[in-house]
């Protein structure tokens, strides 16, 4: 069968050579992974809400008020079995998985990530766990991306930019908001917005819109219209809700690593998901809007609808008091991010960005609630455009995405006449968020292992240099206890080097020998055997430890010693040199190959 595919994609490639040019099938494989990830979309919602139906049947409807608290658990219950006897490998978490890829993989991600989150996400969040369905439609999508690149050997840089495209195109499928899914797929992974890398980018979300319109027709996530114009004279409150947004999305940050981290400590899957699926049963029964991914929860919010956002909960007697309302609001706002992080925890799959969603709507919900009830404005705000811009607000502090959040809003409630509050809010979120917490919630646990590189351009090309094909090894070395006689017959006379290697007898490096520190002597024949080479050697500026250094550690090492050339050790024997020019040429041609 292997066989069978290499002859195929063989045969492809001398026909595509012959037909096609680079840019032409780069622009097909682009539609065409803008069309996988709208059916990869529509499989996975439509997977969800068919489990979610059942959950609402006639076979447990006379139990589902009582006891869907339970189904969650359940849910993870099945997801963990899937994930432990089927699958057998740990799935990761979406986007951080696909960055990591690009980061550390060139790109490759293994194929079982085709299907392993199209089957385990629908269940997962079809039985109310509190995450999203988007980042793994993004991680399928990204994959076939992936694999399909490296069926039709493309090259490092065209399958980055085509898992980009499946990026674009799962978010413009589950959104309908094709613009602001070619702005994620800029932001969230790095890519260079050229024309080049445009046009791809663009194929890709207009194919996957096209089939899901075709699949699922007009019906979108959020649906909701933009009733109250913007008005300057609430431009301090979406100051003041910008301001909230930076607090809300640290604090969003730092409990979701915290869980994440309590988890990771635990060693058994079964213990896992028993504290987490436990503790995530006992708090969705008292906080009931919790369960699932939460839209019809932001779309009654949009509507200003905040009981039936709020729904049937222990606090019902309380509801005409304005300010339990307000606290209830809090409360989802507070809670969310824990109901997620145990979800995940657990060994559910499923993602951030709902949930982001969700805690935005609710942030500006309350936010208006509160001005508008305490009696100091004689014009109220809007409670909807509050809600809208609190969910813009929330993704550019979360998710370091601020032309996102403010197109993605713009574009999914049609409110493109909000485009001042949603840049105000979306932009001193971004910039207050970021000061404490450089890295995005996506990046941060890449960054803080060093291996984030999609995100800083010179450091990614660094990180794919191969350093030991810059090695050099023609060079005559010379033992300690050598004489100059034995550097000039030995060395000087056979080498077209100018400097020389001081090994000892276990090839460790002692030091230099520069041309220019035996010319003064090289032709006194009395002194060949007088002189010996520890007295005309030289210490190393630095020298390279193949086992200990980065190859940012390697281009700081000769920035800070000023050398042309220094030697390299591996396992602390010397193998050769590096000059700083080889390096340079290197470096240029990586550049050239990872750049669109």
């Amino acid at each position: 069968m292997a066989s069978a595919t290499k002859k195929l994609s063989d045969r492809f490639a001398i026909w595509k050579t012959q037909h096609l040019t680079n840019h032409q099938f780069l622009m097909f494989l682009s539609a065409l992974i803008g069309f996988i990830a709208g059916l990869v979309a529509v499989t996975i919602k439509n997977l969800t809400h068919y489990i979610q139906q059942l959950l609402e049947g006639e076979f447990v409807i006379n139990y589902h008020a009582a006891f869907y608290f339970i189904f969650p658990v359940i849910g993870l219950a099945i997801t963990l079995l899937i994930i432990k006897f089927g699958l057998k490998k740990s799935i990761g978490n979406g986007i951080p998985t696909t960055l990591h890829a690009i980061s550390k993989r060139k790109g490759i991600m293994q194929k079982f990530q085709m299907y392993a989150s199209l089957l385990t996400a629908p269940i997962t969040v079809g039985f109310g766990g509190s995450v999203g369905l988007e980042a793994p439609t993004v991680a399928t999508g990204a994959s076939i991306s992936s694999n399909l690149s490296r069926f039709f050997k493309m090259n490092q840089a065209s399958r980055t930019l085509l898992i980009g495209c499946a990026a674009a195109g799962a978010m413009s499928a589950l959104f309908k908001a094709p613009i602001a899914a070619i702005i994620f797929a800029i932001e969230i992974f790095s890519l260079d917005l050229t024309l080049i890398s445009m046009i791809p980018l663009l194929l890709a979300s207009v194919s996957a819109i096209l089939t899901t319109y075709f699949f699922s027709g007009s019906d979108i996530i959020l649906n909701t219209q933009l009733t109250d114009e913007f008005e300057i004279q609430q431009v301090p409150f979406y100051i003041l809700l910008g301001v909230i947004a930076s607090l809300c999305s640290i604090y969003f940050t730092k409990i979701y690593f915290r869980i994440n981290k309590f988890f990771s400590k635990i060693t058994s899957s079964f213990n896992k998901l028993l504290i987490g699926g436990i503790s995530l049963g006992i708090l969705i029964f008292l906080i009931p809007p919790l369960y699932g991914e939460g839209y019809d929860v932001i779309n009654n919010l949009l509507q200003e609808n905040y009981l039936a956002a709020l729904g049937t909960n222990i606090f019902d007697a309380y509801l005409d008091n304005i300010w339990v309302v307000i606290a209830l609001l809090a409360g989802l706002i507070v809670f969310k991010i824990i109901a997620t992080s145990l979800t995940m925890g657990a060994g559910g799959v499923g993602g951030i960005f709902a949930p982001v969603l969700f805690m935005g709507s609710a942030m500006g919900h309350c936010f208006a609630l509160i001005i508008n009830n305490s009696g100091f404005l004689k014009s109220p705000l809007s409670v909807s455009n509050f809600t809208m811009v609190g969910m813009a607000g929330l993704m550019a502090g979360i998710m370091h995405a601020p032309l996102t959040a403010i197109f993605l809003i713009a574009e999914l409630t049609s409110g493109y006449d909000l485009f001042v509050p949603l840049m105000i809010t979306a932009a001193i979120s971004f910039m207050i968020t970021s000061q404490f917490q450089p890295h995005s919630v996506y990046t941060l646990d890449l960054a803080s292992r060093g291996e984030l590189i999609t995100h800083n351009k010179d450091q990614m090309v660094l990180t794919l240099l191969n350093i030991r094909q810059v090695i050099e090894t023609n060079f005559v070395s010379l033992n300690i206890d050598a004489t100059l006689g034995d550097i000039i017959h030995n060395g000087v006379i056979k080498s077209s080097r100018n400097f020389f290697p001081v090994l000892d007898e276990n090839d460790h490096i002692m030091g230099i020998i520069l041309l220019d520190d035996i010319r003064p002597v090289m032709f006194n024949q009395s002194l060949y055997d007088e002189i010996k080479v520890r007295e005309l050697m030289q210490a190393a500026p630095e020298v390279i430890d193949l086992r200990k250094d980065s190859t940012k550690d390697i281009m700081r090492k000769f920035q800070e010693s000023d050398a042309w050339n220094l030697p390299v050790v591996d396992n602390e024997k010397y193998i050769g040199f590096i000059s700083k020019s080889k390096l340079l040429t290197a470096y240029r041609q990586k550049l050239i190959e990872v750049t669109v």
